[in-house]
């Protein structure tokens, strides 16, 4: 949950720097097609480009890790994330996106039940003309357009026209869309203004599609002050809202804007470099130092039962690789209390072989710290789950494997926390 949580958070600023970027550039030009794109794709965008990684891997030449091992019974994890960070967190924000989307979903439901209960005329256009005795401000959704009895008799064909553009230019999806992504981002104020601003994008469209059949743009005018001024709306659905009607107004007086204008969405193409630069990771991949090529002489069954290989075609490995090794070891390895009080410290190396069948034999210490820093490292070596035994020739065969584990105390005499670094 809180690797979603640090996605949502990239999400956010992301939407943030292209709303600001809209505002300041696009928010007052006339190319009302371009700026509804321009919306949805930052909205859409700004969840995908997190996803986005540029992965570059660089191979690095490093000798074999070792495990650091303290006292674990006292460690403490630097690093760790307090439990608000855990629990609250997610909590709070699952609350805000149910919240949220159930706040969608009931206007939903209410467009649908009134859709439902309402007295339906279909038209020759494909649209349905939905009639209810509730005082409503016409709206509409998907193909439907719901009006009270009042307005339907009147049959004002500016309401009709304002309402079919609409439907023809499908905003209904884009009320969709927009309002579960805004579940996910119930926190962004950036998130909320772009929903609002596409909202009245949608009237700024609808506006146009009617004056461009030849209404008179004052009467129309008039008719918003008075329709605006009635009962009703759904967030879910598009209507006409008293909200935007001022900058509504503004806009049908706007003077057009000179499509050379268009050149301000270059500005946009900064953001999406800088978004997946930052997101851009370099994998490292360690290409630990091995010995020198030796001959593997072919020796009979009978031997290769009796003695080890040093070096097969397929070395034996820890289930889970390295990381999973050194995992196991930093977790069991218990600094020995008379080693701790007698200040020793040191790297002890232990060999042993690994069976056909992946159990651990033959430990012995080839390099000497104490006897107790020894007996600890042999304990652990020897309580090793079954290793994935090495393979010659297509056959398992027994191994020998060297692991390194370091015992440090800090300069205060206290064992370091537990650790797993790469020498």
């Amino acid at each position: 949950m809180l690797d979603f949580l640090t996605y949502d958070a990239k999400v956010a600023v992301l939407i943030l720097a292209f709303y600001i970027c809209y505002r300041l550039l696009l928010s007052k030009e006339t190319f009302h097609r371009v700026n509804r794109l321009v919306l949805l794709g930052t909205a859409v965008l700004s969840f995908l480009l997190p996803l986005c990684v540029i992965t570059m891997h660089e191979t690095v030449a490093a000798p074999r890790p070792e495990v650091v091992i303290g006292e674990i019974g006292s460690a403490v994890v630097e690093g760790q994330q307090p439990m608000w960070w855990h629990y609250l967190l997610p909590v709070l924000f699952v609350t805000g996106a149910a919240i949220t989307l159930g706040h969608t979903l009931a206007s939903l439901v209410s467009v649908l039940r009134l859709i439902r209960t309402s007295e339906q005329h279909p038209e020759d256009d494909g649209t349905v003309v939905c009639v209810t005795d509730r005082r409503v401000s016409p709206f509409s959704w998907m193909h439907y357009i719901v009006m009270n009895r009042e307005d339907y008799e009147a049959r004002d064909a500016a309401i009709l026209a304002h309402e079919r553009g609409h439907i023809r230019l499908r905003h209904s999806w884009d009320l969709l869309l927009v309002d579960t992504l805004t579940a996910l981002q119930w926190f962004n104020p950036a998130m909320w203004m772009l929903r609002q601003d596409l909202r009245a994008i949608h009237e700024y469209e609808a506006d146009g599609a009617v004056l461009s059949q030849g209404f008179n743009a004052r009467q129309y005018q008039y008719l918003l002050i008075t329709k605006a001024a009635s009962i009703g709306g759904y967030s879910i659905a598009n209507g006409i809202s008293h909200s935007t009607l001022k900058n509504r107004i503004h806009m049908m007086l706007h003077k057009e804007t000179k499509r050379s204008h268009l050149v301000k969405l270059l500005a946009l193409l900064p953001i999406v470099g800088t978004a997946l630069a930052l997101n851009a990771e370099t994998v490292t991949d360690y290409q630990y130092d091995t010995p020198q090529k030796k001959q593997i002489i072919k020796e009979n069954k009978q031997n290769a039962q009796s003695k080890p290989f040093d070096v097969v075609e397929q070395m034996p490995q820890f289930p889970g690789g390295i990381k999973e090794l050194m995992t196991f070891l930093s977790q069991n390895v218990r600094y020995p209390e008379a080693a701790h009080k007698a200040g020793q410290q040191g790297r002890v190396i232990v060999n042993f072989v690994v069976e056909k069948d992946g159990s651990i034999t033959e430990a012995c210490v080839v390099k000497s710290v104490s006897p107790e820093l020894d007996a600890e490292a042999l304990r652990v070596i020897s309580s090793m789950p079954n290793w994935i035994p090495g393979m010659q020739n297509g056959e398992a065969v027994r191994v020998k494997y060297t692991v390194p584990i370091t015992f440090r105390l800090q300069s205060d005499n206290k064992p370091v926390a537990v650790q797993v670094q790469n020498n």
